[in-house]
């Protein structure tokens, strides 16, 4: 479903596990980090009416997911740690060209946000499946769900306001180069490393 060229290796969970403190505080960022986003899509693009409505909705859902997890951290005796680079996401970036006309830049920016919800969808799903914390592959598990349904959105947004042949060319495109990332990842205890 998610389209996804290569998947993580569940060993990755072996590395999450020794370290959980290091993953709430990278996936918090992750949640701190997406409703930024949201905000920056009804910043740049407000004549876009359904996008500004939908991104609405996102801004508060993921500083919901921020809390949520922030709550964990605090439960479990931590503090938030300092946010650390997304070098997944810095490569990530770099895959579209700099430039072009107003609504590339939107299509890029919404395939890019899809495919980050698209790998923290599959990399929730994963936490779900193989942690030995109970309570916190449960929680992962209902996370997984609003990731999915970001990934689509996003993806949707971007066919609609882009040539749907060209967008889904792009994809494909972008999701073979995500593979290519993905190779020298998954070693850290972090959503997308």
């Amino acid at each position: 479903m998610l389209g996804l060229q290569l998947p993580t290796d569940p060993r990755w969970v072996n590395i999450v596990e020794k370290n959980v403190e290091e993953i709430l505080t990278d996936h918090a960022f992750c949640e701190q980090k997406a409703a930024s986003t949201a905000i920056s899509f009804i910043v740049t693009y407000p004549e876009y009416t359904e996008l500004v409505q939908e991104m609405t909705a996102l801004v508060k859902e993921e500083i919901s997911h921020f809390k949520m997890v922030h709550d964990r951290i605090i439960e479990r005796g931590w503090t938030l740690g300092r946010d650390r680079k997304d070098l997944y996401v810095n490569k990530l970036m770099q895959f579209f060209p700099k430039g072009g006309s107003r609504i590339t830049n939107l299509v890029h920016r919404l395939l890019y946000a899809a495919l980050i919800e698209a790998r923290s969808c599959e990399r929730f799903r994963l936490l779900s499946e193989e942690l030995e914390d109970k309570e916190l592959a449960l929680f992962y598990k209902n996370l997984m769900v609003s990731e999915a349904n970001h990934y689509t959105m996003f993806l949707g947004f971007a066919r609609k306001y882009g040539d749907r042949q060209e967008v889904d060319k792009k994809w494909k495109a972008l999701l073979d180069h995500e593979a290519e990332i993905m190779k020298d990842l998954s070693k850290s205890e972090t959503i997308h490393g």
